[in-house]
């Protein structure tokens, strides 16, 4: 696919610290189409080494429309409701965080992941017979 380009786009998030209290937090988007199916969210925090998480592109993009996700990921969106944002909630052994995103921030970026790659076109992308040889055993 020519038209295929990765997407980076840098957002100021809010780390929700309690109803009342949020810091703000610079979150980095990255879409590839070599890895189609993802979006790789990096937060930079009180180390030089980036936390990254990797979220479905397909969730992120749902999360726009409603209630996604289980367990250590889950997003919903507050649009419509007299406040423009999307929530990341992610969860780990080491605890959770909530995020508060611009929608339009995240809208935006996922257009360009669209633009690039479009929804229900990944699995060309993919060289499937390099997949599957890393999944079957060596002669």
């Amino acid at each position: 696919m020519e038209s295929s380009r990765t997407v980076v786009r840098a957002v100021t998030a809010q780390l929700v610290v309690s109803r009342t209290c949020s810091q703000p937090l610079c979150m980095r988007l990255r879409y590839e189409p070599a890895d189609p199916y993802v979006v790789r969210a990096a937060f930079s925090v009180h180390s030089d080494e980036p936390v990254e998480w990797v979220l479905g592109r397909d969730l992120l993009a749902d999360g726009l429309e409603g209630s996604v996700g289980y367990a250590d990921v889950r997003i919903w969106s507050a649009a419509g409701r007299g406040d423009e944002s999307i929530y990341i909630a992610l969860g780990s052994s080491g605890g959770t965080a909530l995020l508060e995103v611009p929608v339009q921030d995240i809208s935006s970026f996922l257009q360009e992941t669209q633009a690039s790659v479009p929804r229900g076109t990944e699995s060309g992308l993919i060289d499937w017979d390099s997949e599957l040889a890393h999944l079957l055993p060596r002669g």
